[in-house]
């Protein structure tokens, strides 16, 4: 697969990782629709880069199927699904305040882990009826975890068990979908100078970027974009995780 040949389908593609997945693949020539909830920037972001945005929620069937639809509607077919969408609040088992709530832990496993599951499925159901390439691929999916699925933090059981549910699903669905010729890959990041982190003070993002082994700095959403692009063009490239973390391990 080239990328200037792509035709693909990002979630979260408003903001922070998915962003910078959207535009580096325009710029490579790929047509692109965004799926987000975000309908303030989403349609900013498109517009800017030439792309299509649907308001999507990816926790709801109907939602994510209508815009599976519309992004097929708008580009003649999908053969990359991108999963970016995601949240990371924190909280501990057992706080000061209590357990930690069901709801918010349930909000987290929705979106982060079922909402990837659910964009993948409905994009493999449409990615299946691609013609394939000679040597029998139809497409590709990504879904982005996190180094938290290997070694998360106090406070990240919910984060960590979302993005562990991340690691775990990326070989038996491209067990799955091996005979339909659909690749499956995850990409886990470290720390990523995302919006959400750019937000806080300069001295937290300089601690943050000392616990990197190296480069010392936090990680560029183009780097990501990088690795999505590699991970398309790369057709041997299937049912793994890949860290990029600058050899970052959480303590």
């Amino acid at each position: 697969m080239h990328l200037s040949e792509t035709a693909a389908i990002i979630t979260g593609g408003a903001s922070g990782l998915g962003e910078a997945t959207a535009r580096h693949f325009r710029e490579m020539g790929a047509a692109v629709t965004l799926l987000d909830r975000d309908t303030e920037r989403g349609p900013q972001v498109a517009d800017e880069i030439g792309a299509t945005f649907v308001e999507t929620d990816v926790t709801d069937e109907v939602s994510v199927q209508t815009a599976i639809d519309a992004a097929k509607d708008a580009m003649g077919r999908i053969t990359a699904a991108v999963n970016c969408a995601g949240i990371a609040p924190a909280e501990r088992t057992l706080g000061k305040d209590g357990p930690h709530r069901l709801e918010l832990f349930q909000k987290v496993i929705d979106i982060n882990l079922v909402g990837s599951f659910n964009v993948a499925r409905l994009a493999a159901g449409e990615i299946a009826k691609n013609t394939p390439a000679p040597d029998g691929t139809r497409g590709v999916i990504i879904n982005t975890a996190s180094i938290a699925a290997f070694e998360a933090q106090k406070g990240q059981t919910a984060y960590g068990a979302s993005k562990g549910g991340i690691f775990g699903l990326s070989l038996p669905m491209a067990r799955d979908l091996s005979r339909e010729g659909i690749r499956v890959m995850a990409i886990a990041p470290g720390i990523f100078g995302t919006p959400m982190l750019r937000g806080l003070p300069q001295e937290v993002q300089d601690s943050l970027a000392q616990d990197v082994t190296f480069p010392k700095r936090l990680g560029d959403p183009a780097e990501f974009a990088a690795l999505a692009r590699f991970i398309i063009e790369c057709d041997y490239l299937n049912g793994e995780v890949i860290r990029i973390d600058g050899a970052m391990r959480l303590q």
